[in-house]
């Protein structure tokens, strides 16, 4: 059956918006760091140009990934970039006529905004797709929207505030130091550094002005958490499941360097920070308190509606206490991402991860 299959793999290419074009580099197949990055947040510029995110440039070889399992598979795959040519893609998804999209847009023309975009033209052509559906890619977009939803449902998340503007920055009473500030709208760690950790007014203030200068959206501090930082990783549908909870050993970093995972330690390689963490799979925790991390990770796939695959991340305290930090639809799946580690804890291989992912999309789809 599989055979009979088509899946298109759609992804969206880092995009400078210079006239020059695209600034990743591809040799052999394999992507190389381009020059350092200096990315301000998706749509904006720094000095009149766009830079390329090497966070964007990693759905590359995600989606090399994804198409090799799926020809391992056998199923009859297509690729599609998708730009800024919406024209393009609808003429593309009615020629094609694939069975299944296999969605790994993220951005287009590097705005974050036009994920859910992207998802809801797959929904007006009736085309079955993986992950989730536009109102979750929205809602988990707005960081400050995600943690609102938890404190509803009780689901303990770092107390925060957010700052529409640098004008003024007066700091609710409920807040203490330290705290870590990031941008309210971006992910895969874009906008968190050493410096994103303050201690005093005058360090919060100065961050603030950084972060809403450079990304030009409202800026999030919250309570920063010393502690060890989880991730949960759960596949499924109907019935989702809760992989082996990984673990960020930050005991590689200098003594003097916060326990975050930022932009460097995530993508930039060769500096402190990225050789200095790494994940464990699974991580070291009481079987009591491994089900409640679990537990609590699963209610967050279901009250936010993901669906297929999802991330949540965590921070737990000295004293255990788990609080989420993200919910992360359509996390990265690449081979050797967070996700497919602890999937192949779990025993399964990135071929199997794919399939699953496939199957139980296509549970959801009529037949």
């Amino acid at each position: 059956m599989s055979k009979k299959i088509r899946i298109a793999v759609l992804y969206n290419e880092p995009f400078t918006g210079l006239q020059e074009g695209r600034k990743y580099v591809s040799e052999n197949g394999k992507l190389r760091e381009s020059p350092p990055p200096q990315r301000g947040a998706s749509g904006t510029r720094r000095n009149g140009q766009q830079h390329v995110d090497l966070s964007e440039m990693g759905v590359l070889e995600e989606m090399e990934d994804i198409k090799a399992a799926l020809n391992s598979l056998g199923y009859k795959t297509s690729i599609f970039n998708v730009d800024g040519d919406t024209f393009r893609l609808i003429d593309y998804l009615r020629a094609e006529k694939p069975d299944l999209i296999f969605n790994l847009v993220e951005c287009v023309e590097n705005e974050s905004t036009q994920e859910m975009n992207v998802a809801g033209i797959y929904e007006l052509l009736k085309i079955p797709y993986t992950g989730a559906n536009p109102l979750t890619l929205g809602l988990a977009l707005s960081k400050p929207r995600v943690k609102e939803i938890l404190t509803f449902h009780g689901i303990k998340t770092p107390k925060f505030q957010v700052f529409k503007t640098a004008d003024k920055v007066v700091l609710n009473e409920n807040l203490g130091f330290p705290l870590i500030v990031k941008p309210s709208r971006e992910d895969a760690s874009v906008g968190i550094a050493e410096d994103s950790v303050v201690y005093t007014l005058n360090e919060l203030r100065r961050r603030v002005r950084y972060v809403y200068q450079e990304f030009d959206q409202p800026v999030l501090v919250e309570e920063y958490i010393e502690g060890r930082e989880l991730n949960v990783a759960i596949m499924g549908y109907k019935k989702p499941i809760a992989l082996p909870i990984s673990e960020i050993d930050f005991s590689g970093l200098e003594e003097n360097m916060h326990k975050i995972v930022s932009y460097e330690a995530k993508w930039v390689h060769g500096t402190v920070a990225y050789d200095g963490t790494r994940g464990v799979c699974p991580a070291l925790l009481s079987p009591s308190l491994e089900a409640r991390v679990k537990d609590i990770a699963l209610q967050c796939f279901d009250i936010f509606g993901c669906r297929d695959y999802a991330r949540i991340d965590f921070r737990l305290t000295k004293e255990g206490v788990p609080y989420v930090l993200e919910v992360n639809p359509n996390p990265d799946i690449s081979d050797d991402a967070g996700f497919a580690r602890s999937a192949r804890t779990y025993g399964l291989s990135f071929p199997e991860i794919v399939g699953k992912i496939i199957e139980s999309a296509l549970e959801r789809s009529p037949s």
